[in-house]
């Protein structure tokens, strides 16, 4: 009986032993690899319905659908701070491989004009995964036709003319703004910009509370269907695919010389080890590749813009240099 019972305590501890080498103390496996044992929980720094939100709850259902990562992905909203208090969220989890959130350009701009503690560089960057663009939205019935004549405008009296956008001022929809005001000649330090971060920002177009609407392109394709809005540019390289959206003139074909890009991707919490970093940059590249994932870009009007957690990082850094110098012009600077 003694023997019998030593066996099975040998076998027992065996087993153990086993199971314990097969991860490190870091929870990656013997060969290096990690892979994750439960649900990943994916932040969106925003409220339902927007960009942020959007992305994130897209992406989780091809990795879920597509079995492309085998564990549920719950996405979490945590609104406020035009991202803040996402990021402070985040922050918190160190080291922590449970734990996405879906960023674009307010990462970048929100610290730097001094409203978060928070930037790129206190968080894992993953994998860009794409690129979304800016779209100037007037009343159908408003006296201009395309850019040129609203500027004209706006060179001869800047603040003849109301902006309006989601984010707040030195973020993404003014800054959106600003820039191609800039290459246009406009003087932008005294352009009127007004936030209306309670979701009323097309109502105030709709009612002429305000001149223009700055918002990303599909935000603004179900108003300009119904005949209320009529969209004078939009900021990508070359007009976009889709109905409607191909209707859309670009910036750079009305002579003004520049564009704003949307990019749009995931971060992890900070101080992920490689093993983790590389398991997520291949499950997004797989994402990217994959049929599912082409058919919800076409559907959004959103663009491929793949990048690397190296590539991202490059990205971060010219961004933060660009934005930070219009920023200072505008006095917005941290």
């Amino acid at each position: 009986m003694k023997k019998s019972l030593s066996i099975v305590m040998l076998l027992f501890l065996v087993a153990f032993a086993t199971a314990c080498s097969s991860t490190t103390s870091g929870g990656e496996n013997a060969d290096g690899t990690w892979s994750p044992e439960k649900p990943i929980e994916v932040v969106a720094p925003a409220g339902a319905g927007g960009g942020w939100d959007t992305t994130a709850r897209m992406v989780t259902k091809v990795f879920e659908e597509e079995k492309i990562i085998d564990q549920r992905l719950p996405v979490v909203n945590k609104p406020g701070g035009g991202g803040a208090v996402g990021w402070s969220y985040i922050a918190q989890k160190d080291g922590n491989p449970n734990y996405l959130f879906v960023a674009s350009p307010p990462l970048v701009l929100v610290p730097l004009n001094g409203q978060s503690e928070y930037d790129y560089k206190d968080f894992t960057p993953i994998a860009n995964v794409i690129a979304d663009y800016a779209a100037f939205a007037v009343r159908a019935d408003a006296k201009w036709n395309n850019l040129t004549e609203l500027f004209d405008d706006m060179k001869k009296d800047p603040s003849s003319v109301s902006v309006v956008g989601v984010s707040s001022p030195g973020s993404m929809d003014h800054m959106q703004f600003v820039k191609i005001a800039k290459a246009a000649g406009v003087d932008i330090t005294k352009i009127k910009y007004v936030s209306d971060q309670d979701g009323g920002a097309l109502t105030q177009l709709l009612n002429g509370s305000v001149d223009v609407y700055s918002a990303g392109t599909a935000e603004t394709v179900e108003q300009v269907r119904a005949g209320k809005v009529r969209v004078l540019g939009i900021t990508s390289e070359e007009r976009l695919e889709g109905d409607v959206l191909s209707d859309f003139p670009t910036v750079k074909e009305q002579g003004i010389d520049e564009t704003f890009v949307n990019w749009r991707g995931f971060f992890g919490p900070p101080n992920l080890t490689d093993a983790q970093l590389k398991y997520y940059e291949d499950k997004f590249k797989e994402l990217n590749d994959s049929p599912a994932w082409d058919e919800i870009r076409k559907k959004y009007g959103w663009n491929e813009y793949f990048l690397t957690s190296e590539e991202y990082k490059e990205l971060l850094a010219s961004e933060t240099i660009a934005m930070q110098e219009l920023l200072d012009e505008l006095g917005l600077g941290n």
